[in-house]
Formats: structure tokens, sequence, C-alpha cells
């Protein structure tokens, strides 16, 4: 089983046990959404307080971006469930998960800012330029009523590497994560590319 596999599995899974309470509260799915956004953006916080202790921030950020993360997979499930569904919120959706990457990514850059990391930034920039075209050649593919949602480096690879590279900053360097993370969006990038023009080529 690949990742993407197990944490899809693991996400239905939470989300199916989660989604029968929250139908019978008054939680809506864009509070989700919003509680969502805002975990990264704390956690993104905490994360460029590092210098204050290491271990703590860093950890303390990771878990955030966690929960965050899993309530963005909440709130269409929720929506779903209760009827509530809308191309809007799915519009919505997607575009905080952007949001939410960027938050923390953007404050990773900045630690390395302080701590005179080069490659670390240009590695950072390059993790979120990748990162962005994997949704974009998703959502152009989509809007060619084509398959766009291949490759290794999905939001559920991006949101593990991440967060590995957080647990893992008191000891290692932030910059292997972000090789990683880098390497696997632009790989993504092109293995969306080269489906599209396959099924383009099959279609013609």
């Amino acid at each position: 089983m690949t990742l993407k596999e197990t944490y899809t599995t693991g996400a239905r899974r939470l989300a199916s046990r989660s989604i029968v309470g929250l139908t019978r509260t008054r939680v809506t799915p864009n509070a989700l959404t919003a509680g969502g956004v805002t975990l990264c953006a704390v956690a993104s916080v905490l994360v460029y307080f590092e210098y204050r202790s290491e271990l703590l921030f860093f950890w303390l950020g990771a878990v955030l971006f966690v929960v965050g993360s899993v309530l963005d997979i909440l709130d269409g499930a929720l929506a779903r469930a209760g009827g509530t569904a809308t191309p809007f919120g799915a519009f919505i959706d997607s575009t905080t998960d952007r949001i939410s990457e960027a938050f923390m990514l953007g404050a990773i850059a900045l630690v390395l800012v302080r701590d005179g990391s080069e490659l670390g930034v240009g590695l950072t920039v390059a993790a979120i330029t990748g990162s962005f075209l994997v949704s974009y050649t998703r959502a152009r593919a989509e809007a060619l009523a084509l398959r766009g949602d291949v490759g290794i480096g999905s939001r559920a690879e991006r949101v593990v590497v991440i967060t590995a590279g957080l647990v893992l900053a008191p000891w290692l360097p932030v910059e292997l994560a972000l090789g990683v993370l880098t390497a696997t969006a632009w790989v993504t990038v092109l293995q969306r590319v080269l489906h599209v023009r396959s099924q383009l080529r099959l279609r013609d």
C-alpha cells in the first residue's frame, strides 16, 4: 500500500467516525475550513519562534499543522454527509489548502533566512512553486475533462514530508525535508504533464 493510499484510507476512517457526530451539531463545513487554515497559520507562527526552544516550537507547530490538515479533510466530508456540498465550497476548500501550506513553508523560509541558509531558502521557494503547480496542473487537466490526479507528491505526501521535517528539525537539517518536498513536487508536475499529453493523444 502506498503512502497516499494509507493516508487516504486513514483519513476516510477518521472522517466516517467523526462525521456522524458532527452532523448532529451546529458545526458547519465552513467552520471546519476556517478552523483548519487558522490552526495552520498558528502553527507557522510557532515554527517561526523555534529559536526560543527548537524541540517545543517545532513539535507544537507540527501537531497543529497536522490537526489543521485533518480539519481540511473533514470539511468536505461533512458537506457531503449533510448534503450541503457546493462547487463554491469545494473551490474555497482547495484554495485554503494552498494557503495553509504557504503559511507553513513561509515560516520555514523565515527560519532559514535567520539561520543564513541560502540553500534552504532556495529550496523553500522551489517547493512552494512546485506544490502550487501540482494543484494547478490537476485543475487545468480537469478543466479539459481529463484526469490530473496522478503522481507521487500530492497534498497527502506533502503534509507528511513537512510534518516529518518539523519533527526531526532539532536533529536533522530542515533542508533535507525541503529537498524531498521539492523533488517529489516537481516530479509530480512532470508526471501530470505527461499524463495529460498521453490522454490528449488518445482522445485525438
